[in-house]
């Protein structure tokens, strides 16, 4: 009957393999190499004819465990054991049983202690290069196993501790991000309570204070792969481990589900994160995040400490912010002021200004807001259109006409005359100035109201003549419909070069027919061509 293993017959701690790291080419002969896996083959196979051949199981484990240059052998022995000890959990081998004698339980506690040290060479293999994806199938298996074998008396007993111990290993900086992505799209989307679980796991691995290089991006990488959120309890039905026979539980419950998912979630947002990692965040905040709150005001926080941040980080917080003003009633006064000073220079010029421009059509479509809010909006990026490349002033000038066209309080704007002869004689002697107040901070105080448009009449003189002809509109009758926005957002100067040199000329340009032989140098005299008059004065001396 097989004894604890001694110390001296443990395997020596695997390393962990580099990232750099590349399969090595084979130290021995091919015929070497099948001999040593026919041997473990051959270990496994005596396993089961034997209780008396139970020591193979420690020496399946020490070639699992060595430190050698081929892995083969390490993946060969670690499949056999997985079949060993997976035969073992079905046969009820590892679990006291009524009747057991005290040699019995002797042997039960061996191989428990076996399973146990093998688990932790298999969790080992998980963060290394290559055989990682392979250690991580055997580890499902044997969780699989366990969830459906080891009940300890119960109805369910899902392994949440061996979860744990995985995904702790997967959030490790040194762990392949190929696994990541096996464990979150094979194991956790596709199983209800994969899922389930895996949340509750990460949320009370954060929750512990977990500290790792990379904890933030690698945590998230798996959160982020679990898109399909749950709207019904009756889509709770994929299960890896046996389901629950009880209906009430916690599995079966769709609040549960986002209740653990939300745990999981500000757990991460908990953790001190950079700029660049805060702004994914929020680019993942309306489709990835806020879907599986039950309380969205608990983003509150997070969302409006980020609108405050300013610049990009405020511009991708907007659509967050305002979702808890409309739909949770969160009291932020100062959300107009904010969005008004989000306007500026850049904005014409940002990678997100598609998506800004999508939330400012929607911010401002209300026609319960003040005409002299609206004003300084149409105003202050009107005066950007001054300063912005073409692609960003077509975005502009639709967007001007279709708020004109909501708002019609304040057309007048396009079309202001002087009435007093007071006005008209100061016009005509010394000028008017504007009375916006470009610096203005408070969109409420700018004096937009009492000013005009005529940056976009000015624009009728651009270079570009798409840009021309666009901004022509604002000096006609407004019976034109409103612009789909859509038409405009993604133009690019690259896209609207390509749509000029695309269009038909109708006319030919005037270009000289003979292009010079010399430019620089004098013809000789008996070419009889006349130097041109750069050669004339070339000369210096």
């Amino acid at each position: 009957m097989p004894g604890p293993v001694d110390d001296s017959n443990r395997p020596a701690k695997r390393k962990r393999a580099s990232l750099d790291r590349k399969p090595s080419k084979r130290a021995r002969s091919e015929s070497s190499d099948e001999d040593s896996q026919a041997q473990i083959l051959l270990l496994e196979h005596e396993i089961f004819e034997s209780k008396k051949n139970y020591n193979n199981i420690a020496k399946l484990i020490k070639i699992l465990g060595a430190d050698t240059e081929d892995a083969d052998d390490s993946v060969v022995a670690a499949i056999s054991l997985c079949r060993v000890f997976m035969r073992f959990m079905v046969a009820g081998e590892l679990e006291k049983r009524k009747g057991s004698t005290e040699k019995d339980l002797v042997v039960i506690k061996w191989l428990r202690e076996r399973y146990s040290e093998y688990k932790a060479a298999l969790l080992e293999l998980l963060g290394e290069y290559v055989i990682g994806n392979t250690a991580l199938e055997l580890c499902m298996r044997l969780l699989k196993a366990e969830g459906e074998h080891f009940r300890n008396g119960q109805d369910y007993n899902f392994p949440t501790a061996f979860l744990a111990e995985i995904i702790q290993v997967l959030l490790m900086p040194e762990t392949e991000d190929s696994a990541r992505k096996e464990f979150s799209e094979k194991f956790v989307e596709e199983n209800d309570d994969v899922r389930f679980y895996t949340f509750e796991c990460i949320e009370k691995l954060l929750g512990d204070g977990l500290q790792t290089p990379n904890l933030f991006d690698n945590a998230l990488e798996v959160l982020t792969t679990i898109e399909s959120v749950p709207e019904k309890k009756e889509e709770l039905e994929d299960f890896y481990v046996a389901a629950p026979k009880k209906t009430t539980h916690a599995l079966y419950s769709l609040t549960q589900h986002k209740k653990r998912a939300q745990s999981a979630w500000l757990a991460l947002l908990r953790i001190e994160m950079s700029k660049e990692q805060r702004k994914s965040i929020l680019g993942l905040m309306d489709n990835s995040i806020a879907p599986w709150f039950m309380r969205p005001e608990l983003l509150m926080d997070f969302l409006t400490d980020s609108y405050d941040a300013g610049g990009s980080t405020s511009l991708l917080a907007l659509s967050g912010v305002f979702y808890l003003i409309e739909q949770r009633n969160l009291d932020y006064p100062a959300f107009y002021r904010k969005l008004y000073s989000l306007i500026d220079a850049g904005i014409l010029h940002s990678k997100h200004r598609s998506k800004f421009f999508r939330l400012l059509d929607t911010f401002l479509g209300s026609t319960h807001l003040p005409a002299v809010l609206v004003a300084s909006f149409l105003k202050k990026l009107a005066r950007l259109t001054l300063y912005a490349p073409p692609a960003g002033i077509v975005v502009v000038v639709p967007w001007i006409y279709n708020l004109l066209k909501k708002h019609p309080s304040c057309t007048f704007m396009i079309h202001r005359e002087t009435r007093s002869a007071e006005e008209k004689e100061i016009l005509e002697n010394e000028g008017l100035a504007d009375p916006f107040n470009m610096d203005e901070k408070d969109p409420m105080e700018t004096g937009a109201i009492e000013s005009s448009l005529w940056e976009i009449v000015m624009l009728q003189s651009h270079y570009h003549p798409n840009v021309a002809t666009l901004a022509k509109i604002i000096s006609e009758q407004f019976t034109k419909n409103a612009y789909n926005m859509e038409d405009f957002l993604d133009h690019s100067y690259g896209s609207m070069l390509e749509a000029e040199l695309s269009k038909d000329i109708k006319k030919a340009p005037v270009v000289e027919f003979e292009i010079p032989k010399k430019i620089f140098t004098k013809y000789d005299v008996e070419a009889g061509i006349e130097d041109n008059l750069v050669v004339k004065l070339w000369d210096f001396n």
